[in-house]
C-alpha cells in the first residue's frame, strides 16, 4: 500500500492542475453579477432611460415629446391616465404599447414604478401657483370659429398668422404636425406649453389675461380643423395623447 502513495499523489496533483487551467480557458465569463431578466428590473431610473428617455429627453425635457419634468402636466394628469399611455400606447401617433399584454416588454410593476419615479423626480407641490387649471380634458366640443380668435389673441404673436411660423416659433398649422398629433396632444401643450423650449403655459400667453377652458377647448377645434383628411387616415380625434406621454 505504501508503494502507491506516489501514484495516488500524482494523479491528485495532475487532476488539481487541470481543473486550474480549466478557469483559465479563453472565453470564460469573469467573475461577476448575472444580467437580471429584463422583467426584474424596478428602477425607474433605469427603466425610464431604457423606454423613455429617447422620446422624453434623458432629464425629462427637451425631447421630441412632451417633457415629463414638467410640474405643470403633472398637476393635471392623473397616474391612470399615465399608466394607459405607456401600457396602451396611442395609435396614430408616435407613442406605442409599452405593456406586456399589449405587444410590448415591461409587465404592470414596471409600469406602475416608471410612474411613482417621474412624480418623485419631478412632481412640484405648488407647480400652479394657486391658480385653478383648466381639465386634462375638454368638456365638450369646441368652436373652430371663436378657435380662430382666440388663436390671434393668445397664440400668433409667437406661431404667426400662417405656415411660415412667426419670429419666435414654428407654425402649428402645419399639416404633417396636425398628422402626427392628437387632439389631446394640442390641448396639452396649450394648457401645459413646454417650458423646456420657452413656450408658456396657458396663463403666460398673454400677461395678465389666462386662457379659459373654453379658449383652449375652441383653439384645439380650429386647429383640428385643419388637419388633412388623406385616404385612410386614421381619425385621432378619440387618441388622449400625441407623440408620448401627454
Amino acid at each position: 500500500m505504501t508503494r502507491l502513495r506516489p501514484i495516488v499523489l500524482a494523479t491528485s496533483l495532475a487532476t488539481v492542475l487541470a481543473l486550474a487551467g480549466c478557469s483559465q480557458l479563453p472565453g470564460k465569463p469573469a467573475p461577476g453579477p448575472e444580467v437580471p431578466r429584463p422583467d426584474s428590473v424596478l428602477n425607474p431610473e433605469i427603466l425610464y432611460s431604457q423606454n423613455c428617455a429617447a422620446c422624453h429627453g434623458a432629464e425629462g425635457r427637451r425631447g421630441p415629446a412632451m417633457a415629463l419634468s414638467d410640474s405643470v402636466y403633472l398637476a393635471i394628469v392623473d397616474d391612470d391616465t399615465l399608466r394607459s399611455t405607456i401600457s396602451k400606447g396611442r395609435p396614430g401617433t408616435a407613442m406605442s404599447a409599452f405593456a406586456q399584454k399589449e405587444g410590448g416588454m415591461l409587465t404592470a410593476e414596471q409600469i406602475n414604478a416608471i410612474i411613482h419615479g417621474i412624480r418623485e423626480r419631478w412632481s412640484k407641490p405648488h407647480a400652479l401657483g394657486g391658480a385653478a387649471a383648466p381639465p386634462y380634458a375638454a368638456k365638450a366640443p369646441g368652436n373652430p370659429q371663436q378657435g380662430a380668435v382666440a388663436y390671434t389673441t393668445f397664440c400668433s404673436s409667437c406661431h404667426g398668422a400662417g405656415n411660415q411660423g412667426g419670429s419666435k416659433a414654428g407654425p402649428v398649422t402645419n399639416g404633417a404636425y396636425l398628422s402626427l398629433i392628437s387632439d389631446q396632444g394640442l390641448r396639452t401643450i396649450v394648457i401645459c406649453g413646454r417650458p423646456d423650449f420657452d413656450a408658456p403655459d396657458w396663463r403666460n400667453n398673454v400677461a395678465g389675461r389666462p386662457m379659459t377652458d373654453q379658449e383652449i377647448t375652441d383653439v384645439v377645434a380650429w386647429l383640428t380643423s385643419q388637419r388633412p383628411k388623406a385616404a385612410g387616415q386614421q381619425n385621432l380625434a378619440s387618441s388622449t395623447v400625441s407623440g408620448g406621454v401627454h
